[in-house]
């Protein structure tokens, strides 16, 4: 075989181990299930999904009601059921405490969380959240007379959707789920990351969840964890290092 012959060849190989046929090949789960917090919805997702699929893994993104912990983790485990095993099982800011109660299943395999709540058994958010000041945040939390939560549009800009640009603030401001507030103060029953293998997204510019509370629970959870620049929804604004984490939680 003549030098560039040679060459060629090595390229070729080294092509095929790094294809998403090579990948997908390398993955042990086969589906990735995605939950959205508080204040949101699937879309939440849209940049995750398209690198996820690419690498050759199947993807749902749960609808969750926002109503109350019991109907998200029923939302949730309907979609671990319909789902092809074994299962990657990421959770979003409230979408943690979600995981957190939904992902005791055997056909879960390992849980994401991506700048989440990962409370643990007998613990609510309002539990895991009250052992750190309170974020500025918080002020732009508006309630209704039925007690849904909702953020103010200045709260998306400035806190919630930080460092993305207006038009893609705008549109998780129009897109944003009403919270019940009732959900904050329901614990979990059993905390998964207790049983599975855990991996954890801190987004360090985080004004949500403080960015302390993310770093003490990858301690907590003896979980493996990344670190991105990323205001609270890191999905959105680091799409690549959040699906890279997810991907090698599949493997």
């Amino acid at each position: 075989m003549s030098r560039n012959l040679g060459l060629i060849f090595s390229a070729l190989v080294a092509f095929a181990s790094t294809s998403p046929a090579a990948v997908a090949a390398d993955l042990k789960a086969k589906t990735v299930v995605l939950v959205h917090g508080a204040f949101a919805d699937g879309s939440s997702w849209q940049k995750v999904i398209p690198l996820l699929e690419k690498a050759g893994l199947k993807v749902v993104a749960v609808q969750n009601p926002l109503e109350s912990l019991e109907s998200d983790v029923a939302f949730t485990k309907r979609a671990i059921r319909d789902a092809e095993e074994p299962i990657v099982l990421v959770g979003h800011s409230w979408g943690g405490v979600v995981i957190t109660e939904a992902g005791d299943d055997q056909k879960v395999k390992s849980l994401v969380y991506v700048a989440a709540y990962a409370p643990d058994a007998g613990q609510s958010l309002v539990d895991v959240a009250s052992k750190y000041p309170d974020q500025e945040s918080r002020k732009t939390f508006v309630k209704d007379e039925d007690g849904y939560l909702k953020i103010s549009d200045d709260g998306i800009s400035r806190y919630f959707a930080a460092g993305l640009s207006p038009d893609e603030q705008r549109l998780v401001a129009v897109v944003q789920g009403r919270f019940h507030v009732r959900a904050t103060t329901m614990p979990v029953s059993h905390a998964a990351w207790r049983d599975k293998p855990s991996f954890m997204v801190v987004a360090t510019q985080d004004q949500i969840i403080a960015p302390q509370m993310q770093r003490d629970q990858v301690k907590s959870a003896k979980a493996e964890m990344i670190e991105v620049p990323s205001g609270h929804v890191a999905m959105l604004s680091h799409p690549e290092e959040v699906a890279d984490l997810i991907v090698k939680a599949a493997r």
